[in-house]
């Protein structure tokens, strides 16, 4: 099972160092990262994703690397009640199955204005009391939900097969 964490900030700048820090962690095993992300809004509302620096541990397979993607764009990216073709349809359905659902995606939304800055972590291991410890000196508001492996499996395998 994964987790999807999503940790917003009120400054890009704090957001960037929690980013080193969770890439800090992953080298320490406190964390298996499949995915990382710093997502920030500017001023005008326009939302911009940065993988700085980008582990080699993160993504190593090409169906990870999309997954990560597919689910990062939907997530982040999607409006909560924007309208999406039937393709996109199908693969938000599958993340509800994965535990990411409307109410999620939606206070994802709600936690990115504009000027603010998020961490998203999607990862297969943490030690949750050393993580939290680590990250507790940034502050931040902490979504996370957890992603069922089967429908995450047959989501992966449903992209895979789209690509």
């Amino acid at each position: 099972m994964s987790e999807m964490i999503v940790i917003g900030y009120d400054s890009h700048s704090v957001a960037k160092k929690a980013f080193k820090a969770v890439q800090e962690l992953q080298k320490d095993s406190v964390v298996d990262l499949t995915g990382l992300a710093v997502v920030s809004v500017d001023q005008d509302g326009e939302t911009h994703v940065d993988t700085p620096g980008k582990s080699e541990k993160v993504a190593k397979a090409a169906t990870a690397g999309a997954l990560w993607a597919m689910v990062l764009g939907i997530v982040i990216l999607t409006p909560a009640m924007g309208v999406v073709g039937a393709a996109a349809g199908g693969l938000i359905g599958k993340l509800s199955q994965m535990g990411i659902d409307e109410k999620f995606r939606g206070k994802v939304h709600a936690l990115l204005q504009p000027g603010s800055a998020a961490v998203v972590i999607m990862a297969t291991n943490i030690t949750d009391d050393t993580f939290g410890t680590a990250m507790q000196q940034f502050g931040g508001t902490v979504l996370k939900t957890s992603l069922a492996e089967q429908a995450e499996k047959e989501f992966a395998e449903q992209l895979a097969g789209t690509s």
